[in-house]
């Protein structure tokens, strides 16, 4: 699936025009900080503190980027055993599908399932998956801080999304992309794909 090829993987899946389908991704958080760029006076060196802490734990995140929804978890690991449960809430929230990489994890058997179905993204294409856009926010909200401890920074990450999923129209103008609505556009209107 590339840009042109979403409506085509959409309907093979078949979904339809009102169908919710999450376009999801994962970011691993944790204490080992980044350095975020900041500004400063010319010519004094600005100091940003660093943890350097091995302290780590996944954010998974599903946004519909037409409707502007969210949806997150957290996991310990990336491994297979990890995501059903995550992956089954998705679904009972009404998600019909999920539009995600082809992560080894993303393709076990006890992922496949649960039932949900599961359109790849081509190799190497953070580009194509809005998730990524609200990852480059999330990043931009909580790195370049120090964090007591992880629970911490994962209740920043949690209250900036809470936030966010209270604004659906910021969320669509973040993740809404044009070829994103043109694919939804080209499916035929009829009732969401039942589980």
């Amino acid at each position: 699936m590339e840009k042109r090829g979403l409506a085509s993987s959409l309907a093979a899946a078949g979904l339809s025009a009102n169908s919710v389908v999450g376009f999801a991704d994962e970011l691993r958080l944790g204490l080992r900080g980044t350095t975020r760029r900041v500004w400063g006076r010319r010519g004094v060196k600005v100091r940003q503190r660093l943890q350097l802490r091995y302290d780590w734990r996944y954010l998974v995140a599903a946004v519909d980027a037409r409707a502007g929804t969210l949806w997150w978890g957290w996991v310990t690991s990336m491994r297979a055993a990890a995501l059903p449960p995550l992956l089954t809430w998705l679904h009972e929230q009404g998600v019909a599908a999920l539009v995600w990489d082809g992560a080894p994890s993303h393709r076990d058997a006890t992922v496949r399932a649960i039932g949900l179905p599961l359109i790849s993204l081509p190799p190497y294409s953070p580009e194509l998956n809005p998730a990524e856009r609200l990852f480059e926010e999330v990043r931009r909200h909580v790195e370049g801080r120090v964090y007591a401890t992880l629970d911490d920074k994962a209740a920043a990450v949690d209250a900036f999304l809470g936030q966010l999923d209270t604004d659906p129209a910021r969320v669509r103008r973040l993740c809404g992309w044009n070829w994103v609505q043109t694919a939804f556009d080209t499916l035929p209107v009829g009732d969401q794909k039942a589980a």
